[in-house]
């Protein structure tokens, strides 16, 4: 979606000004990575995106300093007792930044617009549990009257879902599920997000976007939290892939928290700022997709031969020299509601020198080899560290006859050529948005627009549904890995190693709470000067 930026003049400058008061307004400089997309929460895929909405919106549900689901614009909710009818009663104080209420019709808008297929929402699929989410989102119902949301009145919100969700609440602190100002849109259409015209229901309200640049937010005086809760006054938001610059200027004291780092400082960080470097357990999945619709990437030989030669003990200790621990499996180990480790290759346990050699013995089956050797194109997006993984990848192939180009391209060019299939193999990153297997599992998933790879499997697909439908949560953790390990058997991606949270944070931001799922929103931060 397009977008325009305008120069701030009469009012709107005054209203900025103000909002960010004097020159010792607390402002936080934030390292955030990519560009953003956009400020509309139906246009957004990226964990930098999620740092800038989720300051600025609010949905039913937000999170707590550890990442926890809290109330949010609700201020009660009730269940009926088949778990499938969720009702909400929303904050009577709960605004818009121009002062007008947020309403239960401005959910059931927002819900609505998600899932109309006119407005392509990537992470649409993550509310499917709502009752004909899946059908609408797909064209199969074209009426979105049929969708499982009701404004029973002003401040009552119905939620009906397909099937009870025992994650429910996590799901609703998603982006997914803010709401968007009906207000707004019905007046001024796609033009509601630009700087000049967004009004949004978070602690902060964005006042200046430039792309390329920044984004620059300030206290929203009309959230029903109150103002003088917020001890930061707004967030400079810096677009940023130069994890080494950025680091630089970190140093310099011109950044305050950096959201990466790069690898081969680990250990300055820990002799030479001692407490700064938060590195955490993490449920995220760093892998290589194979883009299965192109040969010879639909040859499970390959893809397998490919996975085997990857010498994933080395990756973290001591390519990224940071330690981050070693993926055999696709769920990252601690989830809820699954078993700790999950499934993993069969090959996991045997020494690397011999997965090697049935690595070759593969590609040869599948028609490679020194002769004929097997040509790949690895793509990555711009980032340094992603760029040690790629070279030390290539360098873990070449024995096997497999020459590789690295190509890499800024964030929101990978990624849009990831979701047209314009790539070989590719890198690919997934941070959990709730805590449950599913959302990783998800992403192997036929129709799934973040399955990348297109790999397509009918049996993994059933067991995704049939457990979608089972309350029995052993029973359900039994069906979902089984499913995983139906994935990693046909080498469906490449998993490499799982996240650990990696933020530098200054000694003056106080409030920082290291967390599985790596949120961190301003609204729990305060500054020293």
């Amino acid at each position: 979606m397009g977008f325009s930026f305008k120069t701030f003049t009469g009012a709107l400058a005054l209203s900025t000004l103000l909002a960010l008061g004097s020159a010792h307004a607390k402002e936080l400089v934030m390292y955030n990575g990519g560009d953003v997309t956009s400020l509309d929460p139906h246009k957004l895929s990226g964990d930098w995106e999620d740092r800038v909405e989720g300051d600025i919106f609010e949905g039913l549900f937000t999170e707590d300093a550890k990442a926890k689901p809290i109330p949010g614009v609700a201020e009660s909710y009730e269940t009926s007792e088949d778990g499938l009818t969720w009702t909400f009663k929303l904050r009577d104080d709960a605004k818009w930044s121009d002062g007008e209420p947020v309403t239960a019709e401005d959910f059931v808008f927002a819900f609505k617009r998600l899932m109309d297929p006119k407005t392509a929402a990537q992470y649409a699929y993550l509310q499917y549990p709502i009752k004909n989410a899946e059908a609408i989102n797909t064209g199969k119902i074209d009426d979105l009257d049929q969708l499982g949301v009701k404004a029973v009145d002003d401040k009552t919100l119905e939620i009906t879902l397909e099937q009870p969700v025992p994650y429910y609440p996590s799901l609703l602190t998603h982006y997914t599920a803010y709401p968007v100002p009906k207000h707004l849109i019905d007046k001024v259409g796609d033009e509601w997000v630009q700087i000049a015209n967004i009004v949004t229901d978070g602690p902060y309200k964005p006042v200046e976007w430039v792309p390329g640049s920044h984004v620059l937010t300030a206290k929203n005086e009309h959230w029903h939290g109150g103002t003088e809760k917020l001890d930061i006054d707004g967030v400079r938001f810096l677009s940023m892939e130069d994890v080494s610059a950025g680091f630089r200027r970190y140093q310099a004291g011109e950044i305050d928290l950096m959201t990466d780092y790069p690898k081969d400082q680990f250990k300055f960080i820990q002799e030479n700022l001692p407490g700064q470097g938060h590195f955490a357990p993490f449920a995220g999945l760093y892998y290589y997709v194979f883009n299965t619709s192109k040969p010879p990437f639909d040859d499970a030989k390959v893809r397998e031969a490919l996975s085997l030669a990857v010498n994933r003990e080395v990756i973290g200790p001591k390519v990224l020299g940071s330690g981050e621990p070693a993926a055999y499996g696709w769920v990252p180990p601690g989830m809820n509601n699954y078993p700790e480790e999950g499934a993993r290759f069969d090959w996991a346990e045997e020494p690397y020198p011999q997965r090697l050699e049935k690595a070759k013995a593969l590609l040869q089956e599948a028609g490679y080899g020194p002769d004929k050797p097997l040509n790949v194109t690895l793509s990555y997006n711009t980032n340094d560290n992603h760029k040690r993984v790629a070279v030390a990848v290539a360098a873990m192939w070449k024995p096997l006859g497999v020459n590789v180009s690295l190509e890499n391209t800024e964030v929101k060019v990978h990624y849009a050529n990831l979701r047209q299939g314009a790539f070989e193999v590719a890198r690919a990153g997934w941070l959990a948005d709730f805590n449950d297997p599913v959302n990783f599992l998800d992403l192997l998933k036929s129709g799934i627009e973040m399955n990348y790879g297109q790999w397509s499997n009918q049996d993994y697909n059933q067991l995704l549904d049939e457990a979608a439908k089972t309350q029995d949560l052993d029973q359900r953790a039994g069906m979902l890995e089984k499913a995983e390990k139906i994935a990693l058997d046909a080498d469906a991606a490449l998993p490499i190693y799982f996240y650990l949270s990696e933020n530098i944070v200054s000694p003056k931001i106080e409030g920082f709470e290291d967390n599985v799922f790596d949120k961190h929103r301003t609204r729990w931060l305060s500054m020293t000067e």
